[in-house]
């Protein structure tokens, strides 16, 4: 390219600059536009599909089809607990043999009532675009499998029969369980000191949402793994005026107010109508980018 010489050159030079400038400014992890749309709309398609098919059977069979449908190895295990029999589903995403495991789940069973859209189509449609992320760009230290439990909300009994009956220990597991809409990732987290404490706290920031971080929780599936000694932690996305109050009603106390949560869950009003696909999609950035931070900070073997 000739060199510039007229006087005009350096205007012309800073006006191709700035753009550049600005975006290197921006967190390395910000959404574009673009990108923002297209996981709210995957992220919905999924829970509308898992909504229309009713039992868990069905929800599963639409799970096993998104897994089929990116290659990604599947299994079912059947487990009972008296008289109730359930299926996991588990798939393996990514990594190399024998590096550590990082296995993201959720429940993919629903009460009677309602569609079960927030509790819990949202934590596995979740869990099935952090599977398609991680298998398209791998963690550099950590597998990564997913599991879709069953009968959770008889007892977590698929998160427990899984422990119990010899699956492989995780180095962590991350569960995910209504995840919904709201301004903030709400962490249950036991050990302040975990380092994916930390990296949820930066990448919330980059990305422009809150994180409330703590080990005060509403029970779900991450509950059998730490009865077992393992470790885990557990993401849910909701507002954040809705915590305290949340709290409030697991503590068998009286809010002021009742959260949005309590009013959905378990009633007819779980439907796809109550979830925003935009706001877990920036939630799903932001759990992404902790936990790349988080694998950044295992030591190479």
């Amino acid at each position: 390219m000739p060199a510039l010489r007229r006087p005009c050159a350096a205007l012309l030079l800073s006006c191709l600059l700035l753009p550049l400038l600005a975006m290197a400014e921006q967190p390395a992890n910000a959404p574009a536009g673009d990108a923002l749309r297209a996981t709210a709309e995957t992220w919905q398609a999924d829970v509308a599909a898992m909504t229309a098919a009713g039992d868990s059977a069905a929800r599963r069979a639409v799970l096993r089809q998104r897994l089929d449908a990116r290659a990604l190895p599947s299994l079912e295990t059947a487990f009972s607990n008296e008289d109730l029999h359930g299926r996991n589903l588990l798939a393996t995403v990514s990594g190399a043999p024998g590096a550590p495991l990082l296995l993201i789940g959720a429940h993919l069973d629903k009460v009677d009532a309602g569609l079960g859209a927030t509790d819990n189509a949202s934590g596995s449609a979740t869990v099935l675009e952090l599977a398609r992320r991680f298998q398209q760009r791998p963690l550099a230290r950590h597998r990564v499998a997913v599991a879709f439990w069953d009968l959770e909300e008889k007892g977590l009994l698929g998160a427990r029969a899984y422990v119990a009956d010899g699956g492989e220990k995780p180095a962590l597991y991350v569960n995910f369980d209504v995840f919904g809409w709201g301004d903030t990732l709400w962490m249950m987290v036991p050990d302040a000191a975990h380092p994916l404490r930390a990296a949820s706290d930066a990448a919330a920031r980059e990305t422009g949402i809150a994180l409330s971080a703590g080990d005060k929780y509403p029970p779900t599936d991450h509950l059998a793994f730490l009865k077992a000694g393992w470790p885990a932690v557990s993401y849910s996305l909701v507002g954040g005026d809705e915590i305290p109050l949340i709290l409030q009603v697991f503590a068998q106390q009286t809010p002021e107010r009742m959260p949005k949560v309590m009013r959905v869950i378990h009633s007819d009003a779980d439907t796809l109508d109550e979830v925003d696909a935009t706001a877990v999609s920036r939630g799903i950035d932001a759990v992404e980018a902790a936990l790349r931070r988080w694998d950044a900070t295992v030591p190479t073997p």
